[in-house]
């Protein structure tokens, strides 16, 4: 049982994962609720710290599962609807994984065409930072942040197997594992550990770009939308609301992408290397001479998809998943993919994150039963003015670095509601209010992978694992945009609104 219990993950994190189960009850009936609550939390941030050594949703789904068994979540019957109302509400975003990330996994041959070139042509690495962060925003004003990391993803992760499998000195067609650094020549390994640092830079550039460009639209982020109908905004008067805070703060974003390249500070500033880059380029060659005309259809069918995904999401004709799961049987259909498990490996990269955003909902209904946020959300609204509108951005900001962004979102905007609708503010400081809660809790909760679904499925997808993007290095490499955005927004309210 000793060895059976988180496999092979380290002793002393076994240790650590069987001393909060034994004092997380004594804490909860000695301390009560809100002690145990925040406890917890910190225990489930632990568990996501250690996602490169053991994946999180065993030991985070130990720490709830024992949650909700002595009553954090209320009597059992509570507990229950109270979890299955979270997943009812997410349940968009469980469509959108199991659907829409296969629906990319068959697009990935011209994704990896289109950004291969790309690669091969722009040397310059602050130019293609910009390029991906610019991009990761436009596609996310009109996309889910989900979809364009499950892109990102399926890019990267598709130039890494092509340089892994060359340093390997595996076969183009043998089977090989990516993970695994033991069959690497040794005249590689530098190489190899550059070109991680590389793949980690773009990766964290476009995930940027999902929240920059998430903040500005009404379709942009789920919580968007929430604040969006509470306030009676439609998609133009969403847009011109936020952009003189949004805007700014995409600017700075840019500017913050391409300093940190520039200066090779806070891990950016890898460059491709050379050899690695001969290997793309022939690779791109191989590709090109060996193009039969079957490879030609198949890409013209998948950069149909493409542009259905795009089409389907931007006018928002059905939810996100469904718009996936169309897109997946027209592609697998016109491409002759009919093998159960050709099917089958598409849906490996998004299930078990599927498993761990159901566990994070459990502790979603936790800190709602234990009211964990109440002395905060209570403060802020006591206050009054200019002060108000920076503490609500930095309350929600704090709050999304550790909570679901959509229920911090909805919690102070159901509030702020309430006092507006009771005379304790005015509409022009409602809309204000309305403003800086969109602001917090898209763009400082970059700060952490849990503080968005976009970053913690990033950290928790093969790629991260492959390129050894681990939960300290991502905090350390969003530290910069952190800083800089979450002032920019914080200024731009204050001197702008």
């Amino acid at each position: 049982m000793r060895h059976n219990f988180l496999g092979k993950s380290p002793e002393w994190y076994k240790l650590v994962m069987l001393g909060c189960l034994i004092v997380n009850p004594i804490v909860f009936f000695a301390a009560g609720g809100f002690i145990a609550g925040w406890l917890l939390i910190a225990e489930f941030i632990f568990t996501l710290m250690m996602a490169l050594r053991c994946y999180p949703m065993q030991p985070g789904g130990l720490l709830v599962l024992e949650a909700v068994a002595i009553g954090m979540a209320g009597d059992h019957a509570h507990a229950a609807e109270a979890i299955y109302r979270e997943v009812r509400e997410n349940l968009p975003v469980i469509l959108l994984l199991i659907f829409m990330v296969p629906a990319v996994y068959f697009n990935k041959e011209i994704l990896l065409f289109t950004f291969r070139k790309l690669i091969v042509h722009v040397r310059n690495k602050v130019a293609l930072a910009l390029l991906f962060c610019f991009a990761g925003a436009f596609l996310s004003a009109w996309l889910d942040a989900l979809t364009v990391i499950a892109v990102i993803i399926a890019i990267a992760i598709g130039f890494y197997e092509v340089y892994h499998r060359f340093a390997s000195g595996a076969g183009e067609h043998h089977d090989h594992d990516h993970k695994s650094d033991d069959a690497i020549m040794e005249h590689h390994r530098e190489d190899l550990v550059e070109f991680r640092g590389f793949l980690q830079n773009i990766a964290m550039h476009g995930a940027v770009g999902t929240a920059l460009g998430g903040a500005m639209t009404l379709v942009g982020e789920p919580q968007n939308l929430i604040i969006g109908s509470v306030m009676g905004w439609d998609f133009g008067e969403f847009f011109f609301h936020m952009i003189p805070v949004t805007l700014p703060v995409f600017l700075v974003g840019l500017a913050t992408a391409a300093l940190v390249e520039i200066t090779g500070t806070f891990g950016y500033g890898y460059k491709l290397p050379e050899r690695v880059w001969e290997v793309m380029h022939e690779a791109d060659r191989r590709a090109t001479e060996g193009r039969s005309s079957r490879d030609t259809a198949r890409l013209w069918v998948q950069f149909l998809g493409v542009i259905l995904i795009i089409l389907g999401l931007g006018f928002h004709i059905a939810e996100v998943g469904l718009v996936g799961l169309g897109v997946l049987v027209l592609v697998t259909s016109l491409n002759g993919v009919t093998e159960e498990h050709q099917i089958g490996k598409s849906f490996e990269a998004s299930m078990p994150f599927t498993g761990v955003l159901v566990v994070f909902f459990v502790l979603v209904a936790i800190i709602h039963e234990q009211h964990l946020f109440t002395p905060l959300i209570t403060s802020v609204l006591a206050l009054g003015g200019s002060e108000q509108l920076a503490f609500m951005y930095l309350a929600n900001a704090i709050l999304s670095c550790v909570s679901d962004n959509v229920f911090v979102a909805l919690t102070y905007i159901t509030e702020t509601k309430r006092i507006f609708d009771a005379g304790g503010i005015d509409s022009a400081q409602y809309e204000k209010l309305a403003i800086a809660i969109n602001m917090g809790t898209n763009i400082p909760s970059i700060a952490t992978p849990n503080g968005q679904a976009a970053f913690l499925f990033l950290l928790t997808s093969p790629l991260a694992a492959a390129i050894r993007l681990g939960y300290a290095r991502m905090c350390w490499l969003a530290l910069p945009y952190t800083i800089t955005m979450t002032t920019a927004g914080l200024l731009a309210m204050i001197y702008l609104l």
